[in-house]
């Protein structure tokens, strides 16, 4: 049985002399606009630990925003794509087409939800997917809207960040940002847009769409929704199945494309390969990227083959948009998640999480709600359980607190006060355990526990 101090090892001060010293460097050299959950350059990693530059070692809770469920390092995507790389790096698709785009295509076809024939087209971004989704929305049906969500995130390309619904920091002085999009509230249950109780509200949200309809556009010039089948950067809220059982028959009403954004929630994370499959719902096109590769920057929109043919012959594409190296790692990261047991693995993570969660509720007036589906799951702090302000400074403490004692976790939230975790799904029941442990503490340690 492997101990604490087996896993994470702290050897110096956090950050260490070396960390200081990059981030002076950091300091110098790069805008102050990227921000850092911590102070902590990384030297290498594998599995679910990280070991930074000064030798310390670490518990990743974060996993490069949901970028590594197939853990640091896999042996067998280090061996693909070093074998890739050392037959070429590049062609651009669209000069000399390559395999491995072509297979990859072909396998997230057979893998995304669905009962059509679908294709697939490869992007370097979640941004670049959901841009791309909206592209063929609205050449497919020739109308221009786009209906979005409160507390949604699509990204930080001009249109993406218009349908991003949190301001501070993501839109702060970027503006005036692309016309016709339209927003909506989501089934975000624990703060209900409409004071509603769950059990009575019919899933009241479901049917704020015909009322943008009625009150602000036109729906015959509504190309597509795009929504999140689970909140990321707003906080991981599920909504109730219904929810999306109205918003499927509202679109089909009015001729309306779905698309689900599975940048965060997709390959193998809820314990489904996409969380659109746990949820029952059907999608006309879905977005997929962050693990799709493995952390190698690599993206996809897969949809109804009729739709994806839609855009004229150059109208889609990119000088690096599904690079062989980025696309060989997806087929293997394909292959760990199908062939092996890392997407099962998510469900054993939520059960782990859920009982040591509701043991810290317990003992914690801070948590407010605990949620989430399979290895993507969140804690919300507040002030207090009756008003349910957000606890947005304790939050940050707790992310410090964590760090300190050896666990990379990272908060989001429309007011910064959930804690998420997106955790390797390689992660041992050992590390796991200690991961959880160190959580507890970073939250008993702000205070009025028991």
């Amino acid at each position: 049985m492997a101990t604490r101090r087996d896993i994470v090892k702290l050897d110096t001060p956090i950050p260490g002399p070396r960390s200081r010293e990059l981030f002076a460097r950091r300091e110098r050299a790069v805008p102050r606009g990227p921000f850092h959950v911590a102070p902590i350059f990384i030297d290498h990693g594998e599995g679910a630990r990280v070991t930074d530059v000064d030798g310390n070692v670490y518990l990743d809770f974060a996993g490069g925003i949901g970028c590594l469920n197939v853990g640091h390092a896999h042996p067998r995507l280090v061996k693909r794509v070093q074998e890739q790389a050392a037959r070429y790096f590049h062609s651009c698709f669209h000069v000399l087409p390559n395999e491995p785009y072509v297979a990859l295509a072909e396998r997230l076809n057979e893998l995304a939800p669905g009962r059509f024939p679908r294709k697939t087209l490869l992007v370097n971004s979640g941004a670049e997917a959901v841009e791309n989704a909206v592209k063929i929305a609205r050449a497919a049906t020739g109308r221009p809207a786009v209906v979005c969500f409160e507390d949604g995130f699509h990204g930080r390309t001009l249109l993406t960040l218009t349908l991003t619904s949190k301001v501070n920091p993501y839109k702060v002085g970027f503006g005036p940002f692309a016309p016709e999009a339209y927003r909506v509230p989501y089934a975000y249950c624990y703060r209900c847009s409409y004071d509603l109780e769950p059990a009575t509200c019919n899933v009241a949200c479901g049917d704020a769409l015909e009322n943008l309809f009625s009150r602000h556009v036109d729906a015959r010039t509504v190309a597509c929704v795009v929504v999140e089948p689970i909140l990321g950067e707003g906080g991981f809220v599920v909504p109730p199945a219904p929810f999306f059982q109205k918003l499927r028959a509202c679109c089909d009403r009015h001729g309306i494309l779905l698309i689900a954004d599975e940048v965060q929630t997709g390959m193998g994370r809820t314990g489904a390969l996409f969380a659109c499959e746990r949820l029952g719902l059907e999608p006309d096109l879905v977005t997929s990227a962050k693990s799709l590769a493995g952390g190698l920057p690599l993206a996809a929109v897969t949809g109804r083959a009729e739709i994806m043919d839609q855009p004229v012959v150059g109208g889609l594409g990119g000088t690096y948009g599904g690079n062989p190296l980025a696309a060989t790692a997806a087929l293997e990261v394909l292959g760990l998640l199908v062939e092996g047991k890392l997407v099962e693995r998510a469900t054993v993570i939520e059960r782990a999480f859920r009982e040591r969660a509701g043991r810290i509720r317990e003992r914690s007036p801070l948590v407010g709600d605990i949620r989430g589906m399979g290895a993507m799951m969140a804690i919300e702090l507040v002030k207090d359980r009756t008003s349910r302000h957000p606890a947005k400074e304790e939050t940050g403490r707790v992310t410090r607190g964590a760090y300190e004692r050896g666990l990379i976790t990272i908060s989001a939230g429309t007011f910064g006060n959930v804690i998420r975790t997106l955790m390797p799904l390689v992660i041992t029941d050992e590390e796991l355990t200690v991961g959880l442990d160190i959580l507890e503490e970073a939250i008993l340690a702000q205070g009025n526990g028991r």
